[in-house]
């Protein structure tokens, strides 16, 4: 059930404030300018709103403010002479249900805001960006919930943390927490990705070196650990770091204390070291590939960030979280996704966690032709094919498939109506309903 709050951007006018009054029965949020009304979306749930176009604000701004906020139902209020310009014509076309011209009449408008109440109903790509205590991580399933308690718990202390997951899990995201919810959060986060240092330049970019400790040396110089004094290192990939610049972190961990390349006296760094790896230490350490000790020193406390298989409840927010991220990127008029879409995200099994997720859902915002995003903007076609879709839903999916395939073999409207059994007007019907729209110089 949606309470039934409004947002109302105007200029002050008073035809524009008489629109909002107009508003009766709505618990309304005026906002003096698209900055103020991004401030009060992202503070509540609102789902309608009204603006007001033609005023001091161009066309392009509001275009990519709505772009920004798909998950409201727009409503547009302007002058009659507003409609004569084609820019605000298509702005209303791609981003509003319906529009009103001043003076308003209350009447309409309270019909077309309870009929835009009854669309927002229909919809579920309001962004859940799941905020617990400041751990921002997106998703409600029951272990994103754990993580983010167990994230929480591990800020407050000052020990060493172990991060494990699977490569784009999201475990730089899982660190960052770590530091925004600690002591530290005023100092700074330098994250090292421990396997894209070259052997030969590890040592002094880690602890920095000293003036001449090398060809080039030409002045001193620190290195990222002695950079993040007062905050947090992340060292990303641990399990790269080379076993003797292992016995070198191991001797920073313990005596807090680092010596820059051709240096040879201790300089102390006050720094907390938070660390993660995509393969198992434990099974590292078996295999000689990684330090014993050093381990121990790491795995104080220790974090498992899940796969995205493993929370699939949350592939919904996350992908709706990445279409609004992403909107000044994505393709106009393209407001969501379809629910075979969603279903296709679904039912893939994600072996590029959350980093495949966020690519595929970019490419699609981009690529996708239709107001909804389908499997195949998502490059899922084939991959879903196995997935489970409710028998209307899968008809309704055949049906595009079919005519988008065979209008891209080039197939004329007439032979490709025959084809699929029905008449030209049938046909055309069809693609009006699932938004395809002919080739370029395509003849029936």
């Amino acid at each position: 059930m949606f309470i039934k709050k409004l947002l109302g951007i105007t200029s002050g006018s008073w035809e524009a404030s008489a629109a909002l009054m107009a508003a009766r029965n709505f618990e309304l949020s005026a906002a003096r300018d698209l900055d103020h009304a991004r401030t009060l979306l992202s503070s509540r749930t609102i789902l309608v709103g009204i603006i007001e176009l033609g005023a001091a604000v161009p066309a392009e701004a509001i275009d990519l403010f709505l772009r920004e906020h798909p998950w409201v139902t727009w409503v547009a209020a302007c002058r009659g002479d507003t409609l004569q310009d084609e820019r605000w014509r298509r702005l209303i076309r791609d981003h509003c249900i319906d529009y009103h011209t001043f003076p308003i009449d209350p009447a309409r408008l309270g019909h077309t805001l309870g009929h835009a109440y009854g669309f927002a109903a229909l919809g579920d790509t309001m962004p859940r960006l799941v905020r617990g205590g400041g751990m921002k991580m997106t998703g409600n399933s029951p272990a994103i919930t754990a993580l983010r308690q167990r994230a929480l718990k591990a800020a407050r202390a000052e020990a060493p943390v172990l991060i494990w997951g699977e490569s784009g899990t999201g475990k730089e995201l899982v660190a960052r927490g770590v530091h925004e919810n600690s002591a530290r959060r005023a100092g700074p986060f330098v994250p090292i990705n421990c396997g894209a240092i070259p052997a030969g330049l590890i040592q002094s970019e880690l602890f920095g070196n000293e003036r001449g400790a090398f060809t080039g040396a030409g002045k001193a110089r620190i290195g990222l650990i002695e950079s993040a004094s007062g905050g947090t290192v992340f060292l990303d990939e641990i399990g790269d770091l080379p076993l003797d610049m292992q016995a070198n972190m191991l001797r920073f961990l313990q005596e807090k204390t680092i010596y820059r390349l051709g240096g040879n006296r201790p300089l102390a760094v006050d720094v907390r070291i938070v660390a993660a790896s995509n393969v198992r230490l434990e099974e590292a350490v078996e295999r000689g590939a990684f330090r014993e000790d050093l381990f121990y020193r790491l795995n104080v406390l220790s974090l498992e960030v899940p796969a995205l298989r493993e929370r699939l409840d949350d592939v919904q927010p996350l992908a709706e979280t990445f279409f609004h991220d992403y909107a000044c990127e994505r393709a106009a008029g393209v407001k969501g996704f379809s629910r075979a879409a969603l279903a296709a995200l679904r039912a893939h099994d994600w072996p590029g966690n959350v980093r495949e997720l966020l690519n595929r859902v970019r490419r699609a915002s981009v690529m996708a032709e239709g107001r909804l995003i389908m499997p195949e903007d998502l490059g899922l076609t084939e991959a879903g094919a196995g997935f489970t879709l409710p028998l209307n839903g899968a008809r309704v999916q055949a049906e595009r498939l079919a005519i988008a395939a065979g209008l891209a073999a080039g197939k004329s409207i007439t032979l490709l109506a025959q084809e699929l059994g029905v008449s030209r007007m049938t046909l055309y019907r069809l693609m009006a309903k699932h938004d395809i729209k002919l080739p370029p110089r395509r003849r029936a």
